[in-house]
């Protein structure tokens, strides 16, 4: 319970310590989402400061910021300057299909790095243990707006096998025939995450591998009959754990960042391209909430990694 209610301090104080980087940051940034109505000759000077002060422009920083954390503390994030709708409408309506996307290519990035990468260990200087290290360099060179881009000239442009954007086909039926068309306009989008998030990771597990494959309790383990799977389960798999658990939990703040470029190039109406489009606009309540949001997912996954390191080695929490 101790060690509860310390995690749980831990995040609000950190939460409140990137708000204020965060509000900072955006209002120290040129220009604002009144700037191009200033340079509007059809726009008066008290349209201006009406406008300024229905969104709460017209008070000082620091009222504006307890402002904004009186009505954040009640999951407010604000209206949105360019369409006028809450910020949490707008995320609400959007954040499903970049969770969907980027969930579905974190599993798949993780059982098939676990996977190749003990493999390639295993077969360490054998031609397949190279070819799943020329394979995870490209992956880790590759940009992943190139790839998208290759990937549509080739099978939407030329093929004509995927469709070149968007979540849905005009003519789309509903029920089942609905999520099938869905997921067919997701595997290049999901296809090129998967691939850009492999070679890094791949290469990071068959090192981990290999280092544990030198350790004495494996040749320990060897020198009593035991290999091939059992060797697997019981010595190299729990060992590999504890680092993996910490990548993925770091990795849930990707989950929004990650997903610019790609929904962007894709047309896909998610986090991603919201961010994108509001950082263009300076709509700050909404990058702001995005921001925060994005804070969050980070201090949850360090949460839920130091929970699942506990389970998996007692140890874990004395040392801490």
């Amino acid at each position: 319970m101790k060690l509860a209610l310390q995690k749980i301090a831990y995040v609000v104080l950190m939460l409140f310590i990137i708000a204020i980087i965060s509000f900072g940051a955006i209002h120290l940034a040129p220009n604002s989402f009144f700037a191009s109505g200033e340079l509007n000759p059809n726009i008066t000077p008290e349209s201006l400061e009406q406008l300024k002060k229905i969104y709460g422009l017209d008070q000082s920083l620091m009222m504006q910021f307890f402002s904004w954390l009186k009505a954040l503390l009640h999951l407010d994030f604000g209206i949105s300057f360019a369409s006028g709708k809450t910020v949490r409408d707008e995320i609400l309506s959007r954040i499903s299909i970049t969770l969907v996307m980027n969930i579905i290519s974190m599993v798949l990035v993780f059982v098939l790095s676990l996977y190749f990468g003990i493999k390639a260990a295993l077969n360490q200087e054998k031609n397949y243990d190279k070819a799943i290290k020329q394979v995870s360099l490209i992956s880790y060179a590759m940009p992943s707006f190139y790839l998208a881009l290759l990937l549509v000239i080739v099978f939407s442009v030329h093929w004509k096998i995927f469709p070149i954007s968007g979540l849905h086909s005009s003519e789309v039926a509903g029920g089942f025939s609905y999520y099938l068309d869905m997921a067919w306009h997701l595997i290049l989008p999901v296809f090129v995450m998967v691939f850009g998030g492999l070679g890094s990771l791949i290469l990071y597990v068959r090192s981990l591998t290999l280092n544990i494959l030198k350790s004495d309790y494996i040749f320990f383990a060897r020198s009593r009959g035991i290999k091939g799977r059992e060797l697997l389960r019981r010595f190299i798999l729990p060992n590999l754990s504890p680092p993996l658990v910490t990548i993925l939990g770091l990795s849930l703040p990707g989950l929004i960042g990650g997903s610019v470029i790609l929904e962007s190039i894709f047309a896909i109406n998610g986090m991603g391209l919201l961010f994108y489009q509001s950082a263009l606009s300076r709509d700050y309540p909404v990058i702001m909430g995005i921001l925060i949001i994005s804070s969050f997912l980070t201090l949850i996954g360090n949460m839920i990694a130091d929970v699942v390191l506990t389970k998996l080695n007692p140890h874990f929490k004395r040392r801490r």
